[in-house]
């Protein structure tokens, strides 16, 4: 059974508002401890300078994948449950964020933190392509009019690719840690470069 999507994308909109909300409440907390403590707010703001970070970069990241899902969404005409399912896995990372951003802004970096971290956006980002996949010529689903794209398509492939690549350098390898999400810089190339090779190859054959 397909349905209008608009229900789940309000669904989906409102859980990441929620998301986000949460990234700053570690913060807000901090002050109440620090002015409690007697702490001065440059104290304070030194102090949680980490956590700071952390948060900013899980804003961004949060905005960039609820960007890209709406782009995505624009194409999608019904649902099934099958992009119910995706969905929710989706929205489950999005709600997981939160969580190791928190241990990202209070520990150590190490392969754990750091390996948790990228995980998190490499399993968010494969549910990101699975959507992706699972619209592009579905005619139940997909938009006639605005199907997907297939320069969405490879760069939503690259991107789980190089998400994948992050994780395990984090995981695996002593040292880099947080320094393997610059492997996400290289993605965008990445994928142009592979779109391109992609249409010579169409057009060669």
């Amino acid at each position: 059974m397909t349905r209008d999507p608009d229900r789940l994308v309000l669904f989906t909109d409102a859980v990441v508002a929620i998301a986000v909300t949460l990234l700053i409440l570690p913060l807000v907390e901090a002050v109440t401890e620090a002015a409690q403590a007697d702490e001065t707010a440059w104290a304070m703001v030194h102090d949680q300078k980490d956590a700071i970070y952390s948060f900013l970069l899980s804003f961004v990241v949060i905005a960039r994948f609820w960007l890209t899902h709406h782009r995505v969404f624009e194409h999608v005409k019904a649902y099934n449950r099958l992009l119910v399912q995706l969905n929710l896995l989706w929205l489950l990372c999005i709600v997981i964020l939160p969580f190791p951003t928190e241990i990202m802004g209070h520990f150590q970096s190490s392969r754990f933190t750091a390996g948790f971290y990228v995980g998190t956006l490499a399993v968010l980002s494969l549910c990101q392509t699975g959507l992706t996949l699972l619209i592009h010529g579905h005619r139940e689903l997909e938009v006639d009019e605005n199907p997907v794209t297939g320069r969405e398509v490879v760069g939503s492939i690259t991107f789980s690719v190089f998400s994948l690549i992050a994780f395990l350098l984090a995981a695996l390898v002593p040292g880099v840690n947080f320094y393997s999400l610059f492997a996400l810089f290289v993605a965008a190339p990445a994928a142009r470069l592979a779109y391109r090779l992609r249409e010579r190859r169409v057009s060669a054959a």
